[in-house]
């Protein structure tokens, strides 16, 4: 491999300091006066550092450097809807469903009670001298992916489908978690991942995207760009797959020429987790032959910290002479840049957010935004009839579905852990305390079994709390004493895909865990353990084995039935070895009887109203998952269809006669339109984190108007999407592999959809007056101001999304129409509002191939509002720009 030359940052001159002689203490390095520049301060730390101690410096899990008094370090830290996996934390709605608020305000607001949590938990954790993974400053967040695709298990995870959109909850992302101060980031924020993006999961680490020039700049690149050059996020996290050949770690296009030169980034690019290793691995991208030319190429196309552990052979790199310690200095010198303007080597009095407590995490202050949040997220599709809201004079409301009790559903993924959790069940019962709430599972979200939970009747010992007893061993022999133990009591799933660690201080690799405790019969009759895991597990059940599993059949796992006498006590353990390095294992217990619509039905004869809560979960869309059911695959799914036994569901639920109002939880886009006749109110509930219930139930029972608005597109079919094969040979892909845009969004589709992009009902009406401009003719770098005239013509207050597209005439290749401003606005009953937006110069920039980039296109435009993306809903004016 030829060695790159690298073509941005600066040449300096390692600068040796007197003060690295004999008798200086730790604290006398000029590193640690903070009142030196910045980059004096990282030329002392250079000069002291030696060659095996920077490339420590370069992963994720930083090695300490005692004799310099530097601790251990991990950049390793999430946040996408609060601060995750580092105990407990305030959790908001998932990304989609604070997507689909559509209130950039909030969400800035929401990001900064987010940076205070995550600074109360740093503070907490260096008083305690815990330096593990999670407890950090550097969040990887957001993720400012384009949602092209609702098969894509990840989308949850994203603000959705629109580049406009996705950019302005990206910068408020930002801008919570970085703070305004002039000297210190309040923490990091992560815009990833960079680039093209957006599934299949099953084969990211080997897949090469393939996009046009005009989607690249144009839909996949506008957010990743405002999030550089307008909120100056410190640092931007590289893709698993490939683009155009090259692996997005070590693309020049992407890393030197676009990020660097082009936009002018000068911070950190951290590489997704082991998405070094897949330069090399095989079946993987296998562009490297070995780890030594894989690493120098990453460092050399600016890649500068690395999550995983390839880069250890950056010493054998120097040594082969594939780089130099100098040009690994250019990228060390922007990761330590992090350390000093997040002020982890100076004094606390001289940091703001120092003093934040521990106590302000998940308080009540912070729980009412979740809350708020919540709320604002509620997106209201159909209501016929005026179904809802729901009278709270109402006597029998039946509460029907898998998903109306579960909380851990309601956290999505990527989540902290709260101190409590309302469900869509709880919420109900609790706003309606008089009606009678009758409670029926009916089926779980994918098979024709309900599986009713007996988690409850776990104890980890007599007279011990409720839940199991997990003992984590960094030994895959169940040898020594445990490295972490917990007490589970809220079910036992466990996973290291995507990188995350089992739990705090547990290895990736070599591991073993025993969960054990005692199960207290509810009940005389059959009981059901479900256990799985990759490489294998065994189960006993009162002192026996009952199921032992080897090789990859384990990690589908089994069902084990048992015979219990109510109130009798029953030791159980499950036991794990991990000897690969993916890890899942889970652990249920259960009552499994066949679901039984007809009796189900009867029973529901006499009720006023059904809530169905169904819809996807967590544990059916994600990162990299491999679930065994219909449809799914690997984290994403196969078909966007409801789940087959879900709809035969609420086909029987409609036959009772009463109304139905299917309340859904999901992450993504679903196909319901062979479903519709079988409801008739349809309330998008997302993943609405821990006040979900609360805000569910404010919503049905008419205490809060919803105004959430869809931020992708609701497809009628997948057909819609367009299924044809194109290409041929190597190159032919399914249409969830084709990266190309076209017929996919409201940007392109030219198909109706069930519901469109933008849409959302009220309680309240609306009504748009037409905008007057002064002059149709206008200077597309000036942009354009409007004043949009909007008012309430019901009785009942509530708010309007205000949405502004623009559409470029005679550009067959340019979009149909495209997000270009929008608004929140809250209107008393008859108030009109002027409502001000205005339409950014970038409206008016599309790609350009003699410039390789976007640039301004004068023309004919029209410019469409009003309150959704479709066509219908909207009012037009033209106008003409001119340069």
């Amino acid at each position: 491999m030829k060695t790159k030359r690298y073509l941005i940052g600066t040449f300096f001159v390692t600068v040796v300091i007197a003060c690295t002689s004999k008798g200086n203490t730790k604290d006398s390095y000029p590193f640690r006066n903070p009142d030196l520049p910045v980059e004096e301060r990282i030329d002392n730390l250079l000069g002291l550092l030696t060659l095996e101690e920077k490339v420590g410096l370069m992963m994720n899990s930083s090695k300490p450097v005692p004799r310099l008094g530097i601790p251990a370090y991990d950049w390793w830290n999430e946040a996408l809807h609060g601060v995750a996996r580092s105990g407990k934390a305030t959790v908001f709605p998932q990304a989609i469903g604070m997507a689909a608020t559509w209130d950039e305000t909030n969400h800035l607001q929401t990001f900064e009670i987010i940076s205070d949590e995550a600074r109360a938990k740093y503070n907490e954790a260096v008083r305690r001298n815990e330096r593990g993974r999670y407890y950090g400053l550097s969040f990887w967040t957001p993720n400012i992916n384009i949602f092209r695709d609702p098969r894509w298990g990840r989308g949850q995870e994203t603000y959705g489908e629109d580049p406009y959109l996705t950019t302005r909850f990206g910068l408020a992302a930002v801008k919570g978690l970085q703070g305004d101060d002039s000297t210190y980031f309040k923490t990091h924020a992560c815009a990833k991942h960079y680039a093209v993006h957006s599934g299949p999961e099953w084969n990211r680490h080997s897949y090469n995207a393939v996009v046009s020039n005009r989607d690249l700049w144009e839909t996949y690149l506008p957010a990743f760009k405002a999030l550089v050059q307008e909120g100056n996020v410190q640092e931007v996290m590289c893709a698993y797959n490939a683009f155009d050949g090259k692996p997005c770690c070590g693309s020049d296009k992407l890393l030197l020429d676009i990020l660097r030169n082009r936009w002018g980034f000068e911070g950190m690019v951290v590489s997704d987790c082991w998405a070094i290793d897949d330069f090399y691995k095989k079946g993987h991208h296998e562009s490297h032959e070995t780890p030594v030319d894989a690493v120098a190429d990453a460092v050399l196309t600016s890649t500068d910290l690395e999550c995983g552990q390839s880069y250890e052979h950056l010493l054998a790199s120097v040594k082969e002479g594939l780089i130099t310690e100098k040009q690994i200095d250019i990228s060390l010198r922007r990761i330590l840049r992090g350390w000093f303007q997040l002020g982890m080597f100076d004094p606390i009095d001289r940091v703001p957010w120092s003093k934040l407590s521990y106590d302000i995490v998940a308080s009540e202050k912070h729980r009412e935004q979740a809350l708020h949040v919540a709320r604002q997220s509620m997106t209201l599709l159909k209501n016929e009839h005026g179904t809802l809201p729901l009278d709270k004079s109402l006597e029998r409301i039946a509460v029907v579905g898998a998903n109306a009790a579960d909380s851990m559903m309601l956290w999505g993924n990527y989540n902290g852990t709260p101190t409590s959790t309302v469900t869509i069940l709880e919420g109900i019962r609790k706003k309606v305390p008089s009606a009678e709430i009758i409670y029926e599972k009916g089926s779980d979200l994918v098979d024709p079994w309900v599986r009713n939970s007996l988690y409850g009747s776990f104890l980890t010992a007599e007279n011990g709390e409720k839940g199991l007893k997990v003992e984590f061993y960094n030994n895959n022999a169940l040898e020594g004493k445990p490295v972490r133990t917990l007490t589970n009591s809220l079910g036992i799933e466990y996973s290291n895909r995507g990188g995350t660690a089992l739990a705090q201080g547990v290895n990736m690799e070599n591991t073993s865990t025993r969960i054990s405790g005692l199960f207290v019969a509810p009940y005389t009759g059959e009981v059901v353990f479900k256990a799985n895991a990759n490489d294998g597990y065994i189960l006993r059940f009162a002192g026996k084995e009952i199921g032992k599993m080897e090789g990859h059949a384990a990690v589908r796992g089994a069902e084990y039935a048992v015979q219990v006498e109510k109130g009798k006590v029953y030791p159980v353990v499950f036991e794990h070895r991990q000897k690969g390095s993916i890890l899942t294992m889970g652990l249920s217990v259960f009552k499994k009887e066949k679901a039984d619509f007809t009796d189900l039905t009867q029973r529901l004869k006499e009720v006023d109203v059904i809530v169905y809560a169904g819809g996807l979960s967590p544990q059916l869309e994600g990162e990299e998952m491999y679930v065994d059911a219909e449809g799914f695959k690997g984290g994403d799914r196969t078909s966007i269809d409801l789940p087959k036994i879900q709809r035969e569901l609420l086909a029987a639920l409609r036959k009772t006669g009463k109304p139905v109002v299917f309340v859904l939880c999901t992450g993504s886009a679903l196909a319901l339109e062979q479903d519709e006749m079988n409801y008739d109110a349809l309330l998008c509930a997302w993943y609405g984190g821990e006040e979900a219930g609360t805000a569910v139930a404010d919503v049905l029972f008419g205490d809060y108007n919803p105004a959430g608005r869809l931020p992708i597109t609701f497809y009628k079919t997948l057909a819609q999407l367009d299924n044809a094969l194109t290409g041929t040979g190597d190159t032919k892909r399914s249409s969830f592999e084709n990266y190309d845009m076209q017929g996919r969004t409201y940007r392109y589709m030219k198909e109706e959809p069930l519901y469109a992009f933008g849409h959302g009902l009220s309680y309240a009406s609306f009504s748009y007056e037409n905008i007057q401009l002064e002059n149709p003719t206008v200077k597309g770098n000036e942009g354009v101001d409007l004043s949009i005239p909007v008012t309430n013509v019901s009785s009942i207050g509530g708010e309007e999304v205000v949405q502004v597209y623009v559409t470029r005439k005679n550009d067959q290749s340019a979009p149909v129409k495209s997000l270009r401003a929008f608004a929140r606005v809250p209107l008393n009953p008859g108030e009109t509002k002027n409502v001000r937006l205005r339409i950014d110069p970038a409206s008016f920039y599309f790609y350009d191939e003699r410039e390789d980039g976007l640039i301004l296109k004068t023309g004919y435009y029209t410019i469409l509002y009003g309150g959704t993306s479709a066509t219908d809903g909207l009012k037009a004016v033209e106008i003409r720009v001119v340069d």
